[in-house]
């Protein structure tokens, strides 16, 4: 049996499973999406879903800021 019939020509969800929202980013970080833009993944069009994988590379950047620490208060 083939799994052609479960194939779309869409955009997939960029969605790989690690659903975190980061506290002050307020994205998630696994997929880098908003919150919002999660839940209206399902009714985008194709177009929207794909500018929007196109702006989440620049997002990740967002998420590896210090916010603190050990190391931070060593002088």
């Amino acid at each position: 049996m083939s799994d052609d019939i479960w194939k779309r020509d869409e955009v997939q969800s960029p969605c790989i499973n690690i659903c975190v929202v980061h506290p002050a980013e307020r994205i998630c970080t696994g997929c880098l999406r908003s919150i919002d833009e999660i839940a209206a993944w399902g009714r985008m069009s194709n177009e929207d879903r794909a500018e929007l994988m196109k702006e989440l590379p620049s997002r990740v950047g967002r998420l590896k800021k210090r916010r603190g620490g050990r190391k931070s208060r060593i002088g």
